[in-house]
């Protein structure tokens, strides 16, 4: 059994490339900061660039910020509250700057994560968006084994139809969330530049699974799908909260620590499976969507 859990996992991220993703974040970025003062110019620049960044960062970053003049393509648009700006840019708000960010990152999944790479502000709301969604599709993934219709839902174009073992795929998935985690924290992305990352989902895969298991074995089928998806969600969502706390201050969780979230997420992955299962039955997945 394990070794075609190690054949099936290495057969998985043969199509897990990090270089895809190595490639989105070290790209040029240009964003492009609109304002009819200095002193809003200054204002963005302080809250995009805050004190914390430092000087090898700045210099880094150098160019990436531009005071946009007509005619200057950028890959983001930005404008001070005080001009009338085009539908596809944002505007700054000093009021309502966390709301800017979330809608940046809702409109533009595409540089979700080059900007939490090298934007501060950007960092925290990607990794917790990051964790999120890569939690909720491993707890879909693992209902679409016994529930075709929530497929639709979740896009793993990596997870081919041959890796039979839902914790293959799960546990490949974990690896992309790692990636990602990395991009967004400013880290290295790789599986030899993160050995010690990967060695830890490999390890934690069959913990969880045998949880599984044991507990989808001790119900019936129809309500064992909720702890099963539950089970993927808070495995998935307790890796990812502790490799954000390694990359931000420098150690993952302990034992007790790992204990008391995973309890915690189980309750999220139970409602978040249970609104999936709510949604199909009344044949509609609309609603499905907004809660998870």
């Amino acid at each position: 059994m394990a070794l075609n859990f190690f054949a099936s996992l290495k057969q998985a991220i043969s199509n897990l490339n990090p270089q895809d993703i190595r490639d989105q974040v070290e790209r040029p970025l240009r964003i492009g900061l609109h304002a009819s003062s200095e002193g809003s110019f200054r204002q963005m620049e302080e809250f995009f660039l805050p004190k914390r960044v430092s000087e090898a960062k700045r210099l880094e970053l150098n160019g990436v910020f531009v005071r946009a003049a007509n005619g200057q393509s950028h890959d983001l648009d930005i404008y001070a509250p005080e001009l009338s700006r085009p539908p596809y840019a944002f505007s700054f708000s000093p009021a309502y700057l966390d709301r800017m960010i979330r809608e940046i990152i809702t409109r533009r999944q595409d540089l979700s994560l080059i900007l939490a790479r090298n934007v501060y502000p950007f960092r925290d709301p990607v990794v917790r968006w990051i964790i999120a969604k890569i939690s909720r599709e491993n707890a879909l993934f693992s209902l679409a084994t016994a529930i075709p219709d929530v497929v639709p839902l979740i896009s793993l174009p990596w997870a081919v139809g041959e890796f039979a073992s839902d914790t293959v795929v799960l546990t490949a998935n974990q690896f992309r969330m790692a990636f990602f985690l990395a991009a967004a924290s400013d880290r290295p992305i790789g599986y030899r530049e993160q050995k010690a990352e990967i060695a830890s989902i490999f390890a934690g895969a069959f913990g969880w699974r045998a949880i599984a298991r044991e507990l989808v074995g001790k119900i019936p089928l129809g309500g064992g799908l909720l702890p099963k998806a539950a089970i993927a969600y808070a495995g998935t969502r307790v890796v990812g909260m502790s490799i954000e706390r390694y990359y931000r201050i420098g150690y993952g969780y302990t034992e007790e620590e790992r204990r008391l979230a995973y309890e915690k997420a189980v309750g999220r992955g139970k409602t978040i499976a249970g609104a999936v299962i709510t949604g199909i039955k009344q044949g509609s997945l609309r609603a499905v969507r907004r809660t998870t």
